[in-house]
């Protein structure tokens, strides 16, 4: 219990990781029309290239995502899972000021500081992408195997709580004066508030030992037997020091080690996380209750009670995932998002929307909560063997923020076309995030393993039988 309870502290240090990954990618979210007053609508742009530059803006960030994601895999072998963390954790300390004050010593302004801007959120992007892997990476490698799959929940409860958090952030300062002060001024408190947990994720990250696996990887076993002790226990860190070496040592460390199938099931599970829809729905959160018929605060608000959602149901797959496994809320998840966009559409196409909308947006992000949301990360976490984990992990981390910006940037797109408008009334992002829901669960009922109970060493065992 000793044991459990140090791993449990180290594992909350990563989740600081999560917890700014939601932070930094949601936080755009209240600051979208100022974004748009003082640096788009002042270009005179059309209607398509308008929709398209915010929706560039939007998820700038995601650029340097999937460039965190590519390079996550190298920083994790080369410069080790926890000074990943620490690298990870200054550019997000470097977004949130840069951001906030993009013409800050350029000598720009007005619509020239967007290009500054975007460079900024690129930046704090590469910090996502890296977090976004090396946290759950941190936290599955340092967990006992009775406790993997919760405390690897734990990333995504901290994902959403930064989420729900700069959700009330955002609002508080929204509140804090007029529009016109929104405009000028509240825009960029709501970046500059992302400095304080950076630093209080970098001040702890120097407090957090490097993992065993990378020790053993390293040739430092008398570094990761001590580490074990604390972690498993002395009775049993013999046995997983053991079963840590021969994974590591007996096969060769290529991506392709173990064939095509398990790199793809990598990136088809991060791929569909995003196609489902989710990060269109977070990200313009407010636009959606917008084009719902509410407006200002209220819609604020709506976003807040959405956030709100997200942390209870996410609380629902940490005491869920290890008992009832990974694959059966996968597929609950799947079936719950499928139904709720699919009424969703109907629902903007007829015009028939109010609170039963707002119930709709809750179960959908419900069911992405207690599956998608957490599972994909467990999941991720686990099957892949040790050999190629970093790697693997790299590539599919890198897929599912390529997956992202397609999704965020083309719903301004579409969402914004008034073609599409004119025949389904905003209804048919949501049909489509619909169908792709439907696909996702296919996926998973046929292609992806249950790892519940399994050690991280068994996976290269499953694999090589696959």
């Amino acid at each position: 219990m000793q044991a459990n309870g140090y791993a449990t502290r180290i594992a909350l240090v990563a989740t600081l990781g999560g917890l700014l990954f939601g932070y930094d990618t949601a936080v755009i979210s209240g600051a979208i029309g100022a974004l748009e007053a003082n640096f788009i609508a002042p270009q005179g742009l059309s209607e398509t290239a308008r929709n398209s530059l915010t929706g560039f803006t939007v998820s700038s960030a995601l650029i340097g995502c999937i460039l965190g994601g590519i390079v996550a895999g190298w920083v994790a072998d080369h410069w080790g899972r926890r000074r990943g963390l620490i690298v990870a954790a200054v550019l997000f300390l470097i977004c949130s000021i840069g951001s906030a004050y993009p013409e800050l010593g350029l000598g720009v302004s007005g619509p020239d500081a967007l290009t500054p801007f975007n460079v900024y959120r690129v930046i704090g992007g590469i910090g996502v992408g890296i977090a976004s892997m090396l946290s759950p990476l941190y936290i599955a490698e340092v967990a006992p195997r009775e406790k993997r799959g919760q405390l690897v929940s734990y990333n995504q409860m901290a994902i959403v709580l930064g989420i729900f958090g700069v959700y009330f952030v955002n609002y508080a300062i929204a509140r804090g004066g007029d529009q016109t002060w929104l405009y000028s001024h509240g825009w960029r408190y709501m970046f500059l508030s992302e400095a304080v947990p950076s630093l209080a994720f970098l001040v702890f990250l120097f407090s957090v030992p490097e993992t065993p696996r990378y020790l053993v990887m390293k040739g430092r076993d008398a570094e990761a037997k001590i580490l074990l002790d604390r972690i498993e226990g002395p009775a049993a860190s013999n046995g997983v020091l053991t079963d840590i070496r021969g994974s590591l040592v007996q096969h060769s460390d290529k991506l392709l080690s173990y064939g095509w199938l398990v790199v793809i099931a990598g990136i088809l599970l991060s791929v569909f996380q995003q196609t489902i829809g989710i990060n269109a729905v977070l990200y313009y959160a407010p636009l959606m209750f917008q084009n719902m018929g509410w407006s200002g605060d209220v819609a604020f608000l709506q976003t807040a009670i959405v956030g709100a959602a997200n942390v209870l149901f996410t609380i629902v797959a940490i005491f869920t995932v290890d008992r009832w496994g990974r694959k059966p809320l996968m597929l609950w998840g799947a079936a719950l998002m499928a139904a709720a966009m699919l009424a969703l559409g109907f629902m903007f196409a007829s015009n028939t929307l109010g609170s039963a909308a707002l119930f709709v947006v809750i179960a959908y992000i419900a069911g992405f909560a207690f599956s998608w949301g957490p599972v994909t990360w467990v999941l991720l976490s686990e099957m892949f063997p040790n050999a190629i984990k970093g790697k693997a992990m790299g590539v599919a981390v890198a897929a599912q923020w390529i997956a992202n910006l397609i999704v965020s940037w083309s719903f301004k797109v579409l969402d914004g076309n008034s073609e599409l408008n004119a025949l389904f009334n905003h209804g048919f992002c949501y049909w489509m995030y619909g169908a792709m829901s439907i696909l996702a669960g296919l996926f998973v009922w046929k292609y992806v393993p249950e790892t519940k109970g399994r050690s991280l060493e068994e996976m290269e065992r499953l694999w090589k039988r696959a």
